[in-house]
């Protein structure tokens, strides 16, 4: 008898497997992230680039980045930016990314107006729809008990 029932469990877990069912699934959190059945949801990838402003060496242009990063910090407390940061010098003119936990263009413009760099065209974004896993804004917790300098 245990063995039958060892063997109906077995089957009953490959059965799952084969058909694509996490056993590891919790239905609670994956609702709470807006995930989709494959623990995905979309988000607006935002490249920065070098905008058509370029404030001189002056405590304009250190007010502008300044504003930018407060405005970093806020949206990411408000859990509404998951992932930012700049890149090394390129061809491109590529400043920095930000991957926004929202789903439409005008939510992410909404939140970018908020941010002095870009109002300012010292920062121009171009946005993208990314679909990526839903438990991203999860690594916040995480990154925030790992640096000792506030950035």
């Amino acid at each position: 008898m245990k063995f039958s029932i060892l063997v109906i469990t077995i089957m009953f877990a490959l059965s799952s497997l084969a058909h694509g069912q996490n056993p590891n699934l919790d239905a609670a959190l994956a609702k709470s992230l807006g995930a989709d059945e494959y623990g995905m949801k979309k988000y607006v990838f935002v490249v920065l680039k070098t905008g058509t402003y370029t404030p001189p060496r002056t405590t304009e242009r250190d007010s502008l980045f300044a504003g930018h990063m407060e405005n970093i910090n806020r949206l990411a407390d408000a859990g509404k930016l998951v992932v930012a940061g700049p890149f090394s010098k390129n061809d491109d003119q590529f400043r920095g990314l930000f991957i926004l936990n929202v789903s439409t263009f005008e939510e992410a413009n909404t939140l970018l107006s908020s941010d002095p760099a870009i109002s300012s065209k010292m920062l121009e974004s171009h946005l993208y729809t990314w679909y990526g896993s839903a438990a991203l804004p999860e690594y916040l917790k995480v990154d925030d008990k790992i640096w000792s300098k506030k950035h």
